[in-house]
């Protein structure tokens, strides 16, 4: 087998029992890190060492990680101003928590041959929540239904009131793999990548 110090450095081909007694020697273990290469290489290392690092970097990774949750709200090419302000105050809601938000504007009959009323509606939306998100999918529509995606430009504050409770009291619109011989909202988050299955020897 191939064998690799703990340094990195290359020790060259070298019989099993010899890589094990170089291992031993040092009070480190010897791990298979490319079983499949020839020879099999194997690297000398502190594997408890490295396992505490590994799940470190996980632990990190997992605290780093971002959920975006996507809202949706639905209005109508039609809409009444109050049935508009109250959608608002929830889309206004969703932003400053921080998610995203799909707005549908729902076509009816013949409404579907005027797209301009769900554009013009989708405009204003865009207006309206202008300091809180950014347009991050433009408006497209798909069959009976007319679509846009809005993106927070802020992120949520843990603690801090939220828009519709303000209004109401101001009254004002508001996994490494590896393995030791012998041993209606859609969420997603950022993952973690494989680490390549290694094996200790001996």
């Amino acid at each position: 087998m191939r064998l690799i110090s703990e340094t990195g450095e290359q020790l060259g081909v070298v019989p099993l029992p010899e890589a094990l007694a170089v291992a031993r020697e040092r009070e480190l273990d010897l791990v298979e890190v490319a079983p499949n290469a020839s020879p099999p290489v194997c690297r000398i290392m502190d594997y408890g060492r490295w396992q505490y690092e590994q799940e470190q970097r996980r632990k990190e990774s997992r605290r780093k990680a971002t959920n975006v949750v996507i809202k949706e709200m639905k209005f109508r090419p039609k809409i009444d101003e109050h049935d508009y302000e109250t959608k608002m105050k929830h889309v206004q809601r969703f932003l400053a928590e921080g998610n995203k938000v799909k707005l549908t504007i729902m076509f009816r009959g013949r409404e579907v041959a005027h797209p301009e009323l769900g554009l013009r509606i989708l405009e204003q939306i865009a207006s309206d929540v202008a300091d809180l998100a950014v347009v991050e999918s433009a408006p497209r529509q798909d069959g009976r239904n007319m679509t846009m995606v809005l993106h927070p430009t802020r992120r949520a504050r843990p603690g801090r009131s939220r828009p519709a409770d303000d209004a109401a009291r101001t009254g004002a619109p508001a996994a490494d793999g590896l393995d030791r011989a012998g041993t209606n909202a859609a969420t997603t988050a950022v993952g973690e990548a494989a680490v390549p299955a290694e094996q200790v020897v001996g």
